[in-house]
């Protein structure tokens, strides 16, 4: 579940790359939102026989996460995402989080297999670890050409002149 959840925070976070087909509105989501919510799951799991799904859910989505977005439909949108990791499906060794089944939880092990196992993933993320089509990559990579492009002609000079060196 902790997995799940770091994967959800990245995904998240990665999203923004696709410009509007990410996120209507870009949001800033933090380290701190992600603390909180492993906080919160280390209590959940040590306070309950049984894992609060609906609570857990509620707190990341709604709360920690949610308290930043403003949009309704991002709202909606990072309560869906945050079902394919807090599920009870994640308890499954058979459990992925992308059709293809390159994302998925690792058995649980040492620290070295997680990291072995990260290594391992694409270098470019597939548009459907975000739930996205395969045209989203895209756009995405349109989105970066433009901002590339204007962030060469704000480093430009302004002014031109006739004299003096440049």
């Amino acid at each position: 579940m902790l997995f799940g959840l770091c994967f959800f925070h990245g995904l998240v976070l990665e999203r923004r790359k696709f410009g509007p087909l990410g996120w209507n509105i870009p949001y800033e989501f933090s380290a701190a939102d992600l603390a909180i919510s492993i906080s919160q799951l280390k209590m959940f799991l040590d306070e309950y026989d049984e894992i609060p799904w609906n609570a857990l859910n509620y707190m990341v989505a709604e709360c920690n996460y949610g308290g930043r977005v403003t949009d309704d439909r991002d709202r909606r949108l990072i309560k869906i995402i945050l079902l394919d990791f807090y599920t009870p499906d994640i308890l499954r060794d058979d459990y992925k989080f992308s059709p293809k089944g390159i994302y998925y939880a690792p058995e649980e092990g040492p620290l070295d297999d997680y990291k072995e196992y990260i290594k391992n993933l694409p270098l470019n993320d597939l548009p459907e670890v975000f739930g996205l089509h395969d045209n989203a990559e895209i756009s995405g990579a349109i989105f970066d050409t433009n901002n590339l492009c204007e962030t060469i002609l704000s480093i430009l000079p302004r002014e031109t002149g006739s004299s003096g060196v440049s």
